[in-house]
């Protein structure tokens, strides 16, 4: 009997990988995949148009995903400096797309080097 739940458990664990959001949304926008998930674009812009400077949204950004200082060694040393849009650029990257650290720095910086993967 046990091995049955075993097998139905790891059966559901297979099935909630291959339907994780990397798996179906690789080829979507950041921003089509928020609208979807949170229902239109006021999920990210008020009154679904963007702001002049672009604080709301960096608002809503850390309302779901916490504060760059919150984050990994690769955020932290741009809090107070950058919104998440400078390089998470919802409208034109794809879910599951990392952005670069050579568009700002030309030192041969990656975010795996600075994590140490």
């Amino acid at each position: 009997m046990s091995k049955k739940i075993l097998g139905a458990l790891f059966g559901a664990g297979l099935a909630a990988m291959a339907l994780s959001t990397g798996a179906f949304a690789a080829d979507q926008k950041l921003a089509e995949f928020h609208v979807e998930m949170n229902g239109g674009c006021d999920s990210c812009h008020k009154d679904g148009s963007p702001s002049a400077d672009g604080e709301y949204e960096f608002e809503q950004c850390q309302g779901c995903h916490g504060g760059l200082a919150d984050m990994d060694a690769v955020h932290k040393p741009h809090d107070g400096m950058l919104k998440c849009a400078d390089c998470h650029a919802p409208h034109d990257m794809n879910v599951g797309q990392r952005p670069t650290c050579e568009a700002c720095h030309d030192d041969g910086r990656t975010p795996e080097k600075i994590l140490g993967k």
